[in-house]
């Protein structure tokens, strides 16, 4: 199989979500899914990949490689090889933005600043504390007790003139604080600002923050709110890749390619 004919698969088991992409020829994206994780990973992944798979019009026999990456990347039926999370959200920042960068992952577990070099490679990693993981969790249960799609979080707290306090760092105690505010008097308005409030300031915590900054994960995905934030409290431009969801997957397919290729005669 030549490189540019073969064909490769990322998948990024999230806590919130299951991403896949598919690389056909020439490394362009073929097919992709996205499945909510409920119930059983396994499942779930199955479930992602196959639809990948169809929205490519390809088997699971056709590809080279299937490599998995995120929180449940052990549990990935069918997959062929593993890539660590920070290095697939590198990789694929990189690919989009060819050039020394910050990116800031900010998934549904635990946010990351990984500094990247010019090959796409992290060099220096920097977490939030153990405590305050659980992020895009936390912004998912809010949206749910605000009865509000995730995406117009930003709209709902558009129409707030301040924020309600959500200042808890331990993401359980948070969701707590939102049902506290609203149980208060809070507006719905009131604490989705001050949800998004709370997620920047504890990502501005971390530090470690180089121009340019890009941001990848599911948070850039559904709560642009808190991109907002994030560049007025830090007073630094940020900007989210492309499809910021999907990035670790299209990490993943690339580190699957490279494999693929070395193995090929």
């Amino acid at each position: 199989m030549s490189e540019k004919g073969m064909s490769v698969a990322g998948v990024d088991v999230g806590t919130e979500c299951v991403k896949v992409v598919v690389l056909g020829e020439g490394g362009v994206i073929s097919g992709r899914a996205i499945v909510q994780t409920r119930g059983y990973f396994q499942e779930r992944a199955k479930e992602a990949l196959d639809s990948a798979l169809d929205d490519a019009q390809l088997k699971t026999t056709d590809m080279a490689e299937i490599c998995a990456t995120g929180f449940g990347a052990r549990l990935a039926p069918g997959a062929t090889i593993s890539f660590g999370e920070t290095a697939s959200h590198a990789l694929g920042a990189w690919h989009q933005r060819n050039e020394s960068q910050t990116i800031i992952d900010i998934g549904g577990r635990e946010p990351r600043v990984i500094h990247v070099d010019g090959d796409g490679k992290p060099k220096e990693v920097f977490n939030l504390r153990q405590c305050a993981v659980g992020i895009g969790t936390f912004l998912m249960y809010a949206a749910h007790h605000l009865d509000v799609h995730p995406t117009r979080m930003q709209e709902l707290a558009s129409n707030a003139a301040n924020p309600a306090p959500v200042g808890s760092y331990c993401s359980l105690f948070a969701g707590g604080e939102v049902l506290e505010r609203l149980r208060e008097g809070a507006t719905r308005e009131e604490v989705a600002l001050g949800c998004m409030e709370s997620v920047a300031e504890r990502i501005v915590e971390i530090g470690g923050f180089e121009a340019p900054i890009r941001i990848t994960g599911g948070v850039a995905e559904y709560f642009p709110g808190v991109l907002s934030a994030l560049s007025r409290l830090t007073q630094l431009e940020v900007e989210a890749i492309s499809e910021p969801i999907m990035t670790g997957s299209v990490g993943a397919a690339l580190h699957a390619r490279r494999k693929a290729a070395q193995r090929t005669p």
